[in-house]
């Protein structure tokens, strides 16, 4: 039987029942307790919505009956008095108010709706954290006002035979008032909550309870999942590493002892008891026999590629030998200084060429790039070489020991070439200083400078440059992909080239 099946089937045997129970259980007890509370929370808020809409609509009758029945009637300060003042003990205000908004009776009380209403029109307005009041206004502009703090709202809406810990809100007009808090008992409180209108003024009433209490129905509902998961987690830890881990390991080990070129030779199949890491083993067996045939192949052709690559190399190292022998025997015979300068910028090219290509074919295994040093100083001692009898150039060279890739070697050399003959041609006496150092803040580069007093402005030097030098140095820079800076006054060239690496 496959691995996955057994995993599967032990754990589904082992999980099944208690998930069953926890399930069960939970769902019992939650409905039957959320039936109970809801039942509750139902008829209490039903008994305060009618308490609390006899009491307010009640208020909101005196107070408009106190106002003139008819124009030039006087307002009825008794009935206000005898319904108000009794009740003045626990907070309860009145006030009665001309048209000029002069106190008539009862006591000061600030206008809850800003002046808002109009002739014949009421409101009652909550004021959160203090209570409620109830403002009319008559057709003579006579105004009535009755206070009513929270305490006396809140015993007003307080339902009979209700047990439970509760909180009422009124709410209206963009407003709340609280008129009992809900203690919270931490943040898995459960609560239920429900609203009716009460029909007075576009006033609602808002009831929340607590939750049922947790009972031993619900701890075991809560505490099963995590007995199922340690469950799960033991059983699976069991039949894995019996049945995956170890051989696996054991698998792991023999593989990672392996090397190029040896054939694995996995446990005995009658030791694992997954069929599929058996499976497995004998698949590395085959893979690693692949490989070795293959590494095998590879030897063989890295072997002949080698050989065909060295004797590539050398051909063409011979044949910039032979073309540089060519120039040289042809130079001999040749009679006129234009031609002899001539042969000698030609030789010089060569030379800067053969220079890069032998120093790449002395290292072409190596990948980290060629060393630009050598280079630079095998190119200034053949360009004093081939320079006329009658030049006395002289070259000090200061350059670190930086790696470079092959294209931008044949670049910089031949660029060093032509700036030098420029110098040559401008001075017969010219001297140069070429320096490459670290100078720049971008990684992977570095400065190449080439002075000399030769290479300042001047008749001679514009002149070559702009017709003969110029035209092939801003091409090599291209190549190079850089940015070359002349200093007309002190005779310098300098410009930041691409590094592979340093030794």
């Amino acid at each position: 039987m496959p691995t996955g099946a057994k995993v599967f089937l032990i754990l589904s045997a082992g999980l099944l029942p208690l998930a069953l129970i926890a399930f069960f259980a939970s769902l019992q007890t939650t409905r039957v307790a959320d039936q109970e509370v809801r039942g509750q929370l139902r008829v209490a808020i039903a008994e305060s919505a009618r308490a609390l809409r006899s009491e307010l609509a009640w208020e909101l009758r005196e107070l408009r009956g106190a106002l003139p029945a008819m124009r030039g009637a006087a307002p009825n300060c008794g009935r206000l008095a005898g319904v108000f003042e009794p009740q003045a003990t626990n907070g309860v205000r009145y006030a009665l108010l001309d048209s000029n908004r002069r106190l008539l009776c009862g006591a000061p009380l600030p206008s809850a709706s800003g002046g808002g209403l109009a002739n014949g029109e009421s409101a009652i307005r909550l004021l959160p954290g203090t209570g409620a009041q109830i403002e009319v206004v008559s057709s003579d502009g006579y105004t009535a006002r009755g206070f009513f703090p929270t305490a006396f709202l809140a015993a007003s809406a307080e339902p009979s035979g209700m047990t439970r810990d509760y909180g009422i809100t009124l709410e209206g007009n963009e407003q709340s008032l609280a008129l009992r808090r809900l203690a919270s008992s931490g943040p898995l409180d459960r609560r239920e909550t429900q609203q009716v209108d009460l029909g007075v003024q576009g006033l609602q009433l808002r009831m929340t309870v607590a939750s049922a209490p947790i009972t031993s129905s619900m701890v075991i509902a809560a505490l099963s999942p995590f007995l199922m998961w340690l469950l799960a987690a033991g059983i699976a830890w069991f039949v894995v590493d019996r049945l995956l881990i170890r051989p696996l390991r054991r698998l792991r080990t023999t593989v990672g002892a392996y090397q190029p070129g040896e054939l694995i030779d996995p446990v005995a199949g009658s030791d694992i008891p997954a069929q599929e890491i058996r499976e497995l083993g004998d698949t590395f067996r085959g893979i690693s026999r692949t490989v070795q045939d293959h590494e095998r192949d590879l030897a063989e052709g890295l072997s002949r590629q080698t050989k065909l690559t060295r004797e590539v190399h050398h051909r063409v190292k011979n044949n910039l030998q032979v073309i540089a022998s060519l120039i040289n025997f042809h130079a001999r015979g040749a009679r006129a200084p234009e031609a002899l300068a001539a042969y000698a910028s030609i030789q010089r090219r060569v030379d800067a060429l053969a220079v890069v290509h032998r120093h790449h074919y002395a290292g072409f295994e190596e990948t980290r790039g060629i060393e630009i040093r050598p280079v630079i100083g095998e190119l200034a001692s053949n360009i004093r070489a081939t320079a006329p009898d009658d030049t006395a150039v002289g070259i000090i060279l200061d350059i670190d020991p930086w790696l470079v890739s092959q294209d931008n070697a044949v670049a910089i050399a031949f660029l060093i070439t032509e700036i030098v003959e420029l110098a040559m041609n401008s001075s017969a006496a010219a001297q140069l200083h070429i320096s490459l150092k670290e100078g720049t803040e971008e990684p992977g580069q570095a400065m190449l400078r080439i002075r000399s007093a030769a290479l300042t402005d001047g008749p001679e030097f514009s002149h070559l440059l702009e017709n003969r030098y110029g035209r092939v140095i801003g091409g090599l820079v291209r190549q190079l992909r850089s940015r070359l800076h002349h200093d007309a006054e002190t005779g310098g060239f300098e410009l930041p080239v691409a590094v592979t690496g340093r030794l």
